[in-house]
């Protein structure tokens, strides 16, 4: 009996008792974890195709161990400019062992009840808090190299106000980026970001445009 059954963004076949190395995972070593978005499992030649998933199906697995996965080197070079640029990335990756394959009976996440009027009129209080919070956050698209993607990763954690990036450690930035969002951003380098929103937190904007007509996509 095997199953395709998506983990962490990514779908996998397993079967039981098969180690597989994952994206990180939340939890500790040693914890017990289901995964519930089976999208096809084959029980001896009995095939059941999910649309898109199978209703009540899921995959058990325990959690090993966590781990770096090996070193990608992204070099970059410009021809007669002078330009070289080597950075490195190692995926923060998450082992597990599958236990077990479940046709049935992993009970998927539970609907609430229609709310009440009062209910509902606090959710929409609570929603609107937010928009305020939203507000107050800079346009970080404004640092070279930094995109709608981008400035929304960066926003979402954490990072909304050029004050805040200015106090970034680009490593740190670089690898949440492709924590968030995957190898392809690997290619980006936020190491003048930080530089750029001092100078955008400081209103210091003749000077911020004159420094990113010399970058190449935010590098220096």
């Amino acid at each position: 009996m095997y199953a395709i059954v998506e983990i962490a963004g990514q779908q996998f076949k397993v079967n039981k008792d098969q180690k597989v190395f994952v994206h990180r995972l939340p939890g500790a070593e040693g914890d017990n974890v289901t995964f519930d978005k089976v999208l096809l499992l084959d029980n001896d030649g009995q095939v059941t195709i999910g649309a898109p998933v199978i209703e009540g199906a899921g995959v058990t697995a325990k959690i090993l161990r966590h781990l770096k996965g090996d070193k990608v080197i992204v070099f970059k070079k410009k021809r007669r400019k002078g330009y070289k640029k080597k950075n490195g990335h190692r995926q923060y990756l998450t082992e597990i062992v599958v236990e077990d394959i479940l046709a049935q009976g992993v009970k998927g996440e539970k609907k609430a009840a229609a709310p009440k009027k009062a209910e509902t009129a606090k959710k929409t209080t609570a929603k609107k808090a937010p928009a305020k919070k939203a507000s107050k956050a800079d346009d970080l698209k404004k640092i070279e190299g930094i995109g709608p993607k981008i400035a929304s990763i960066l926003a979402e954690n954490g990072y909304e106000t050029f004050a805040k990036l200015a106090k970034a450690d680009p490593e740190k930035i670089r690898e949440l980026l492709v924590e968030k969002g995957g190898k392809r951003y690997a290619m980006h380098d936020p190491e003048t970001w930080p530089k750029q929103a001092e100078l955008a937190a400081e209103g210091k904007w003749d000077e911020l445009k004159k420094w990113q007509d010399e970058l190449d996509g935010g590098r220096s």
